[in-house]
């Protein structure tokens, strides 16, 4: 979801690319779970994010919203998010010691954390926020590796269109473009196409999503 904000007042005023260095690395976190808290409905998840989720997990994404993921209105759009346990607040997936249980396959905007991306000409690159994690002296690290993700150049590709192609709808939605049914017909059929129907796992995740974004116009 975006916000109204100044990147010079939440960020060191750069921008990185993932081949840059920046003071991301928090020594394992040391015990400190304070981001996997009280996070509400913002960690938004893409469709890679549920397809690693439910791989990951066996499970269907219909299994995963009985569990750990809740669907939320995101800027006039319909969207799947990371569900926080109603007691305590805390991310579902967040043990009792304080440690992630699906740290492998965690969704992007955790992965990045205390990294943030921003959007522009159609590619996006990464800021750091410094109010963000509470962990002090944190060390340089280059952000390929922070990010742990293979076949990184395909994932940052799918990552900035996914982006610019649910802001088009995003946009027409917040614009009144569509009416009530109409907009219902718009949200049930993203959930359906990118979310609903399972990916083959024998297949390319990244492939399988273009035909799918084909499919969809």
């Amino acid at each position: 979801m975006e916000r109204e904000w100044n990147l010079a007042e939440v960020s060191d005023g750069k921008v990185y690319s993932s081949s840059d260095m920046a003071k991301v690395g928090c020594n394992d976190c040391k015990g400190c779970s304070a981001c996997c808290r009280n996070m509400g409905q913002s960690i938004v998840l893409d469709p890679y994010d549920v397809y690693q989720l439910a791989v990951g997990q066996n499970q269907s994404f219909q299994e995963l919203l009985a569990t750990s993921v809740e669907l939320n209105v995101v800027e006039g759009l319909i969207l799947p998010n990371l569900k926080m346990q109603e007691t305590s607040k805390s991310c579902y997936y967040l043990n009792e010691q304080g440690r992630c249980r699906i740290h492998s396959i965690r969704p992007g905007m955790c992965r990045m954390f205390p990294l943030g991306r921003v959007y522009e000409n159609d590619t996006f690159q990464y800021f750091l926020q410094i109010h963000e994690c509470k962990a002090e002296q944190k060390t340089k690290v280059k952000i390929r590796q922070w990010l742990g993700v293979s076949d990184l150049k395909r994932y940052e590709n799918f990552i900035s269109d996914w982006h610019y192609f649910l802001k088009k709808y995003q946009n027409q939605a917040m614009k009144g473009m569509y009416d009530e049914g109409a907009l219902k017909q718009l949200n049930m059929r993203i959930l359906n196409v990118f979310y609903l129907t399972p990916y083959d796992r024998n297949s390319d995740f990244y492939e399988e999503y273009e035909t799918r974004k084909c499919s969809f116009r």
